[in-house]
């Protein structure tokens, strides 16, 4: 039986008196016997689930009883955390209130050794969107334990360019982002609020020594702003003529910073516009990829970023070419490619 399923399992049990086989059946999407293997997997694990024939009958948990711990390796209970935390910064709020329910669950069903590791990574974790990479669960123990005692860090880190080097820092969060996990922390070496991608570590041990913690900023804002200032040969600026929320629905937060802002020469009720930041190594990708997003752009900067611009409108009036003849000469009638004002 999966551990997932032991946890719902657990809680629908839980949450009312009486359950039918055929109603457990049809809310896990399992067989009838499958739940009857579940249920006595349950029993030897030490839950006292009984069961009545019959009319009104069904499995109910004993009341009166101790539950005992839910049977977890340090892997699996950290493995169940991680899941859970990230539904839990669902977009949907039945997703959260769902994950919210089942991470409480959890920290009343596992032994104490196993819960303080669990509200470890509960407590120094942030999720700023969903995670679709893995972690190493021992090296996810590892930071957010040091996090929560303040016991300093040391590994070898790899830089996106490949340059290497020695680490000591004082870790404050790991931030699920996307396809990668992030650690964010103080580097004493370089006196300054860091960020490291979590698979460029090698050689990561915990110090005895511990710090004094500090006043940290948002982690959500600052890797946001790490994600698409720092580490980049280009930053783009570009207005967007779209209120600020609707292109941030588009973006995952990790590719730009987006901010409405009054657009130059407005005069009042005019349409809103937002200003959009982001780090680009490539620029025509980065043209591309906001040609997609459907929204009137303005270029500020980088020139180069225009050109980029440019040359991706040239590209898509060339396709265009080839359905018919007349296309590229009425879509350049509506199309302006001059920097500084670019419109798809």
């Amino acid at each position: 039986m999966s551990t997932a399923r032991v946890l719902q399992l657990l809680g629908l049990l839980q949450s009312r008196p009486v359950w039918t086989g055929t109603e457990l059946a049809e809310r896990l999407s399992v067989t009838t016997r499958c739940i009857r293997r579940d249920i006595e997997r349950l029993r030897e694990l030490g839950y006292a689930v009984d069961s009545a024939r019959g009319a009104g009958g069904g499995y109910h948990l004993s009341a009166g009883k101790p539950v005992p711990p839910l049977l977890l390796d340090d892997d699996e209970a950290v493995a169940v955390a991680v899941c859970l935390l990230t539904g839990a910064g669902a977009t949907s709020a039945v997703l959260d209130d769902a994950a919210v329910r089942a991470l409480l669950k959890l920290d009343q069903t596992l032994p104490a050794r196993l819960r303080a590791k669990v509200r470890a990574v509960q407590e120094s974790t942030v999720i700023l969107e969903h995670a679709d990479a893995g972690i190493d669960p021992y090296r996810l123990q590892m930071l957010t334990g040091a996090a929560t005692a303040r016991q300093l860090v040391r590994f070898a880190y790899r830089t996106l360019h490949g340059v290497e080097s020695q680490r000591r820092v004082e870790p404050y969060r790991l931030i699920a982002a996307g396809r990668r996990w992030y650690l964010m922390a103080f580097d004493l070496d370089r006196d300054d609020w860091r960020t490291f991608r979590i698979d460029r570590m090698a050689e990561a041990e915990v110090s005895t020594f511990r710090y004094r913690p500090r006043p940290m900023p948002d982690p959500k804002a600052y890797l946001a702003d790490a994600f698409t200032r720092g580490g980049y040969e280009h930053t783009v600026t570009v207005l967007v003529n779209a209120p600020a929320a609707a292109v941030a629905d588009r973006i995952p937060p990790q590719r730009a910073v987006v901010e409405q802002v009054a657009a130059p020469g407005a005069t009042a009720g005019a349409d809103p516009w937002c200003r959009l930041t982001a780090g680009m190594n490539d620029l025509a990708s980065g043209a591309r990829y906001l040609a997609t997003l459907g929204f009137e752009l303005r270029v500020v900067g980088p020139p180069a970023f225009a050109e980029a611009m440019v040359a991706a409108g040239e590209a898509l009036l060339r396709a265009a070419a080839g359905a018919s003849s007349d296309a590229v000469p009425a879509a350049r009638s509506r199309t302006s490619l001059t920097p500084g004002s670019v419109t798809p």
